[in-house]
């Protein structure tokens, strides 16, 4: 029996969450598994895997075959480094002690390289929001510079037909008053 170690789709609709599974190579692909190693969650950014190492390299070390997607996670975790380690632990060419030391150095490079990618995303998140939000400034004070030449405009437009009207009445009242100085001159006399 050939055994194989892929990835067995979880999740919902839109929303993939896999199982990185081994399985026998004539299995389905969500079917029946002989070991769960662990899972992968591509949704989040970067993508979230949680792997169980030495049951990956065991699985390695009796044959099984990663497929091209398992090969990738696997290497991004160090399964496959651990296990050529050992493959030369095996032969004689390095100690436990020298392969654990490597394999540790490659681990903590590699999580200094995944921080910097999360860091580098908050960054830019924030960096993003804060042009949103400066934007988002700048159309509210030219919708308020507008709003305010609006009402403006409408008060201007209205004054000078108030003005007219008082300007109307104004003369109207100069001509009567005249008028009524001369009746009352015309009564005294």
């Amino acid at each position: 029996m050939s055994v194989k170690i892929r990835l067995q789709r979880h999740g919902k609709k839109g929303k993939p969450f896999y199982w990185v599974v081994a399985a026998d190579a004539r299995s389905k692909r969500d079917g029946k598994y002989l070991e769960k190693i662990g899972t992968y969650n591509p949704n989040t950014n970067p993508a979230t895997i949680d792997l169980n190492l030495d049951s990956a390299v065991k699985w390695l070390h009796n044959g099984a075959q990663p497929t091209d997607t398992a090969k990738a996670i696997l290497s991004y975790k160090g399964a496959l480094l651990k296990h050529h380690l050992d493959g030369g632990i095996r032969k004689g060419a390095l100690t436990q002690e020298q392969a654990d030391a490597k394999l540790a150095a490659w681990l903590e490079a590699k999580a200094g390289k995944v921080d910097a990618k999360k860091e580098g995303l908050t960054k830019a998140q924030a960096a993003d929001k804060a042009k949103a939000f400066k934007a988002e400034q700048e159309v509210n004070a030219k919708r308020l510079a507008a709003a305010a030449q609006a009402e403006a405009d409408a008060i201007a437009a209205a004054t000078p037909a108030v003005e007219e009207e008082v300007s109307e009445e104004v003369e109207a009242s100069v001509e009567e008053t005249p008028a009524a100085e001369e009746n009352n001159e015309t009564t005294e006399a």
